[in-house]
């Protein structure tokens, strides 16, 4: 699967007959103005894509914070960013991929083939000398007929027992795994059995993806093994994703647990692991 595509790269396809599609996905985690920077500052002719209400379906407790899109709205909304058969896309975002990955994951499980992430994101475009531009971009509406279900996906039913079969990866940052802290969800910790990788563990300093090789190496640390299955979540769905990328970089094929920390902190019932183990410790099986 190839998941990345260079700023070089990227230079010399916009030059081609058939330049790709650009989705400029700027989102952060707690913040509302992802529009309005994309208007001070985009590549020429990227399509500015709403992580909110085109890549998620409205939120609900019991779903998550960032439940999958309906299909067939998805398949609406990639029309409308001028996406035909036999188009690339390439997605990107302003911090090194975490949020565009999102947009690669859904193309992939929507059955688009060629799907990159800018390896490094707008920054590394700007380190470059890519050309920005301002404004809105207005594009002719798409043909593109898209599927569902191409990539694996985990419910909150499956879980456990994937934890217990394989790996579990957290992707959030090491306090929230912790419990130490919890910002946006009703219940601070993790799933039990989960191991901890931060997505941006697997950035080098630069923002670009580490090598195929060392992010092999420290998915097997963890216990990622061969046979068994893989699984990744963070808080809301949208981490994880950049996990799977990083995963599907390594050559490890992974399932997305698109609830994630938002949808398990809200169920009655599903218990909580704190500390920097796996099974350290675990809340009673309660509502939070």
């Amino acid at each position: 699967m190839d998941v990345l595509i260079s700023v070089p790269d990227l230079a010399q396809a916009l030059e081609s007959d058939r330049p790709p599609v650009l989705l400029d996905v700027r989102w952060v985690l707690g913040a509302s103005d992802g529009r309005e920077k994309y208007l001070q500052e985009h590549l020429p002719g990227a399509v500015y894509v709403d992580m909110d209400t085109e890549l998620s379906a409205p939120a609900v407790p019991a779903e998550g914070r960032h439940p999958l899109p309906d299909p067939a709205s998805f398949a609406d909304a990639a029309r409308s960013w001028g996406l035909n058969p036999g188009d690339t896309v390439v997605a990107y975002d302003d911090a090194a991929g975490t949020a565009a990955a999102r947009a690669w994951w859904l193309l992939r499980h929507a059955g688009w083939e060629d799907v990159r992430l800018l390896d490094g994101g707008l920054g590394a475009g700007r380190a470059a000398g890519l050309p920005l531009e301002t404004g809105p971009v207005t594009v002719q509406k798409g043909t593109a007929e898209l599927s569902w279900g191409n990539m694996p996906v985990a419910g909150l039913e499956d879980v456990e027992g994937l934890a217990a079969a394989g790996t579990l990866i957290d992707a959030r940052a090491p306090e929230r795994y912790r419990g130490d802290t919890e910002p946006v969800d009703p219940r601070a910790g993790h799933i039990p059995g989960a191991v901890n990788r931060p997505s941006t563990d697997n950035l080098a300093p630069d923002g670009t993806f580490r090598s195929p090789a060392e992010l092999r190496s420290a998915f097997e640390a963890l216990g990622v093994r061969p046979e068994a299955p893989v699984t990744a979540y963070c808080g809301s769905g949208i981490f994880a994703s950049h996990e799977v990328a990083a995963l599907a970089q390594a050559g490890i094929p992974a399932a997305l647990y698109p609830g994630s920390w938002s949808q398990w902190s809200n169920t009655p019932g599903a218990p909580v692991a704190t500390g920097s183990e796996p099974d350290r410790a675990e809340e009673p099986h309660e509502k939070g």
